[in-house]
């Protein structure tokens, strides 16, 4: 089984995470990593895993993306995020699922939005099977990760890795 985590980052904590999701994939799928600015949604994969900041309470805009690098962003780009991807990203075939997560600053854990949630709504639009979304926290808005944050992705890509290998299995039977 096969999947692809991809991921925006513009300071560089959503490409730690989507990194540790992937490790967390690897005992049960052949997990390929890439930045949306270069991996391609046209591949057949059995998960996608997508991962990008919540800006403004959802997925990035170039006009977030522009304000990213004015305070101090060098990672990514204005022109595509994870929004620009998901819209060229085909309708899902027989089995694919959709997993995805985004990265908030901790002091707005309470306020609603999120990147991971929209994303997740546009998959399944297309047809992906949802296999969960998750939000993992940074101190500040440059980062750091806030203690654990790794550990909590590499686990949580263990699960949905899990879970999609037992669906996977159960369909085939």
């Amino acid at each position: 089984m096969r999947a692809h985590v991809v991921y925006e980052s513009m300071f560089g904590n959503t490409e730690e995470i989507a990194r540790a999701v992937a490790d967390g994939m690897r005992d049960r799928l052949d997990v390929e990593v890439r930045p949306v600015t270069s991996a391609r949604p046209e591949q057949r994969v059995d998960l996608i895993v997508a991962g990008g900041p919540t800006h403004a309470f959802s997925l990035s805009r170039s006009s977030t993306r522009a304000d990213a690098v004015t305070q101090g962003a060098s990672r990514g780009t204005e022109d595509v995020g994870l929004r620009e991807w998901l819209t060229d990203l085909p309708a899902a075939t027989d089995g694919q699922s959709f997993a995805a997560f985004d990265t908030k600053v901790e002091k707005m854990r309470h306020l609603p939005g999120s990147a991971a949630s929209k994303a997740a709504r546009m998959a399944r639009h297309l047809g992906y099977a949802p296999a969960g979304h998750d939000s993992f926290y940074v101190a500040g808005t440059a980062g750091p990760l806030v203690d654990g944050e790794l550990d909590r992705a590499r686990q949580w890509g263990a699960q949905l890795a899990a879970r999609v290998a037992d669906q996977t299995a159960a369909q085939t039977n």
